[in-house]
């Protein structure tokens, strides 16, 4: 009978300590699946790019170019100050306008009449200086009382932006995030630069596409290949004797 209990027994080890190995491996194997999985979320492709350019892209879109005419109730005629500005204006409309120039005309108020005498002087400026007759649209609007009421003229043209800048979502210290470990730039890398750019380019599509280039000057360039092909050593510019640089040079007689 101890024979037979003893072998029980040895069994009842045997069978827990192959439970309690299984247990350890297991245990093992999730703390391997752990490490990878964290190695994998560090070193994953970034949800945001990395190439400034990508992060803040310059984009075109439409945007109001508008003026203000302050036009006083006793006074129908513009200003010399006001001509320049309205003539500035027109100039501006024919080379980056995309559509007509709305006048907001007051009404209703103290300078209305006079608001409408000027604006026959404007749009004899705006149709000098390029702008069609069918381009201008006058429309009528009541501002509130005691406000000084303007002529408002408004047209639409491309504009390039990028941004908005200064966001920080991330923390661009030590932290526990995945941008901290692989050093990659904080969001706001680069903004300020894309913003700058937009505001500073003449024209927003040369950000897309070249500009059409000018036919060559083929007089000037006949001229330098005759002198190449004649081989007399003459430059392509011939300057007068008396406009050739002279090297001042100091007399020893008065030593």
């Amino acid at each position: 009978m101890q024979p037979v209990r003893t072998m029980i027994a040895k069994s009842h080890c045997g069978i827990a300590g192959l439970a309690l190995r299984a247990v350890i491996v297991a245990g093992y194997a999730l703390l391997v699946c752990g490490c990878n999985t964290d190695m994998q979320q560090v070193a994953a492709v970034p949800d945001v790019p990395t190439d400034y350019r990508l992060r803040h892209p310059i984009t075109l879109s439409e945007a109001d170019h508008s003026i203000e005419i302050f036009i006083g109730s006793n006074r129908g005629a513009l200003s010399p100050a006001q001509r320049a500005d309205l003539l500035a204006f027109a100039q501006t409309w024919t080379r980056e306008a995309t559509g007509g120039i709305v006048v907001d005309l007051p009404v209703g108020t103290n300078n209305a009449r006079a608001a409408a005498e000027a604006m026959r002087e404007i749009g004899s400026i705006l149709t000098a200086n390029g702008v069609p007759p069918r381009g201008i649209v006058v429309r009528n609007y009541h501002p509130p009382g005691g406000s000084l009421a303007t002529i408002h003229m408004t047209y639409p043209k491309m504009i390039a932006q990028a941004g908005p800048c200064g966001l920080w979502p991330q923390d661009v210290g030590p932290s526990m995030n995945r941008d901290f470990f692989e050093n990659q730039p904080p969001w706001n890398f680069g903004c300020a630069t894309q913003r700058n750019l937009a505001a500073m380019v003449d024209n927003p599509a040369d950000l897309v596409q070249p500009r059409g280039e000018t036919p060559a000057d083929t007089t000037r360039r006949t001229t330098v290949m005759d002198h190449y092909r004649q081989g007399d050593g003459k430059a392509p510019t011939q300057y007068p004797k008396s406009e050739v640089p002279q090297i001042a040079t100091v007399s020893s007689g008065g030593q």
